[in-house]
């Protein structure tokens, strides 16, 4: 986040709910990504890189939504 940013939230996509925030981890890499789930489709909507817990926050921050909302 630089420091001119807007801080205001973006909106939950249509459809999804706070119930909806997953964290997937790649199997080779390891790496994570948190976003939307679409079980339809079985892939993330909205999809951000995860590096550490920050990250995880701000993506909580973004939507305005409580980390203890979803299962993680």
């Amino acid at each position: 986040m630089g420091l001119f940013s807007k801080t205001e939230k973006a909106k939950i996509p249509n459809g999804y709910t706070e119930e909806s925030v997953r964290i997937e981890s790649s199997i080779c890499t390891g790496e994570r990504t948190i976003g939307f789930y679409n079980p339809s489709d079985k892939r993330l909507v909205c999809a951000e890189l995860v590096r550490n817990d920050a990250d995880i926050d701000a993506f909580y921050k973004k939507y305005g939504i409580k980390r203890g909302a979803s299962q993680d």
